[in-house]
């Protein structure tokens, strides 16, 4: 491949990637990724030191140390529209030389681990807990417009959720992609895990009821009632399929750990959903810290 054209990656005046607004120094190898961009302080108040801090849009950075292990939080927004722009841009800054616009010959793998909330779909992963996420499956369409390949369980898995569910004989064309066996197994105790559901948005997308009629008013039972061997589906948000599939597509190492703050079953919500996220980032750093990640 060739020269990548200014249309294609915008760079700006100060040399850094047009959303992020981040340089290639700036940026760590493991990178924590959360929706909400008041969240990147609540993750980096526990930097020993903090190196860079960049703001443009809704796209907050902050990166630093925990001890000698260098890491950036990158806030992304809501969707799997928003993925698309930060894990693209996250490899341009590894992968691409941003003076002479060409791929690097030698490319870096980068470990990111979103950090999020979710409502659970399953009875018995009650509210407050986490869930680290084995597949992210994604009923957006972002994967579609880009090449990547199965491998053959993921095949038949998203095979056989199709004809459970029977929504690929509707508008909707389900994809799946796997989390990274070398992050997720550092993440086991306290840990929930299942196939994680990434829904374009959050209310007719996730069987929620306002003012319009649902076109797939039994997806929440499907969803919950799915089976493929071992797994079963545990949980619904709005990030995980596009990370994972971005991410196995360009050969970076990624994770999606989740705090519960509703559970669609039982009907319950969070009665501080502040605090379990505020538990989830002070367990899952400490894990990050203390491991080979």
């Amino acid at each position: 491949m060739g020269r990548i054209a200014e249309s294609e990656l915008i760079i700006n005046e100060r040399g850094a990637v047009y959303h992020l607004n981040g340089r290639p120094e700036e940026i760590a190898e493991t990178i924590i990724t959360v929706g909400d961009p008041d969240r990147v302080g609540e993750v980096s108040k526990y930097f020993d030191n903090t190196e860079y801090r960049n703001k443009h849009r809704e796209f907050v950075t902050h990166t630093g140390f925990i001890g000698k292990k260098r890491i950036s939080c990158v806030s992304t927004g809501i969707g799997p529209d928003n993925i698309d722009i930060v894990l693209n841009e996250l490899d341009a800054l590894a992968n691409i030389d941003l003076e002479t616009r060409l791929i690097k010959n030698e490319l870096t793998r980068l470990n990111i681990i979103r950090f999020g909330t979710s409502g659970s779909l399953q009875k018995d992963i009650p509210v407050d807990s986490f869930v680290a996420s084995t597949h992210g499956l994604g009923l957006d369409n972002l994967m579609h417009f880009y090449r990547f390949e199965n491998n053959e369980e993921e095949k038949q898995l998203i095979q056989a959720f199709s004809t459970h569910t029977q929504l690929s004989s509707g508008k909707v064309s389900p994809y799946i992609n796997m989390a990274s066996a070398s992050l997720i197994k550092h993440f086991t105790e306290n840990y929930h895990h299942g196939i994680t559901v990434t829904c374009p948005g959050f209310y007719g997308p996730q069987g929620r009821v306002l003012r319009l009629g649902l076109g797939y008013p039994m997806l929440i039972d499907n969803l919950t009632n799915f089976s493929f061997g071992n797994y079963r589906i545990t949980n619904f948000e709005m990030e995980t399929s596009a990370i994972y599939g971005l991410g196995n597509a360009l050969g970076h190492h990624c994770l999606s750990l989740s705090a519960i703050v509703a559970n669609r079953i039982s009907k319950q919500f969070s009665a501080n959903g502040v605090l379990a996220v505020e538990n989830l980032i002070k367990r899952s750093l400490e894990v990050i810290a203390n491991s080979s990640i």
